[in-house]
């Protein structure tokens, strides 16, 4: 199967509110359009996750961050700029996303990926997609394919067959809370 392939399934499971598996340019995720409130139930329950702990998202590109995020801080863009690994920005003042993504303060966890099959996918969708960690809540984040659970790739309805067999661990992104006023904290 080809990249174009697995993006075409995906897209049909994510219009239809399902949930896919797939690689990203950190860990391997659970993901569904993240504009769909009951998708993302899916994945609370899926995860086994408490719905009150916020999801993070991935776009296709810093430029459609002004159509999610009130104030998207001049910070926040020098940051995507020269960031050399993987970078989640938690912004305030989320908005056009489902409700139950949000944490406090309206905020919300994005990332821009760079990696082929997640940055294609994003750009293909053309909506922000959820992106959390392959695990049952509670339990370590694998760090390939072959350590995710069979319980996780029978709970969603499609898996990519993309980079199944990287063996390669990956690590989860740097994440940042950047407030509109230009303060932030380091989370990871």
């Amino acid at each position: 199967m080809t990249i174009d392939e697995d993006i075409k399934s995906c897209i049909e499971v994510l219009n239809k509110g399902g949930l896919i598996l797939y690689p990203t340019d950190t860990i391997w995720g659970i993901g569904c359009d993240a504009t769909n409130e009951e998708a993302v139930k899916k994945v609370y329950s899926l995860k086994r996750r408490d719905d009150h702990k916020a999801l993070i998202v991935l776009l296709d590109s810093a430029e459609r961050l002004d159509h999610y995020v009130v104030n998207v801080p001049v910070m926040a863009r020098e940051l995507l700029d020269v960031a050399v690994k993987p970078l989640t920005i938690i912004y305030d003042g989320a908005f056009n996303v489902a409700r139950n993504l949000l944490g406090e303060e309206e905020s919300l966890g994005i990332r821009i990926p760079h990696e082929e099959f997640s940055q294609r996918l994003c750009a293909t969708f053309g909506k922000p997609i959820v992106s959390t960690s392959a695990n049952v809540s509670g339990t370590e984040s694998p760090r390939s394919f072959a350590a995710i659970a069979d319980e996780i790739k029978r709970g969603v309805d499609y898996v990519v067959k993309y980079r199944q067999d990287d063996n390669k661990a990956h690590a989860a992104s740097n994440i940042i809370m950047l407030h509109g006023d230009g303060t932030f904290k380091i989370i990871r």
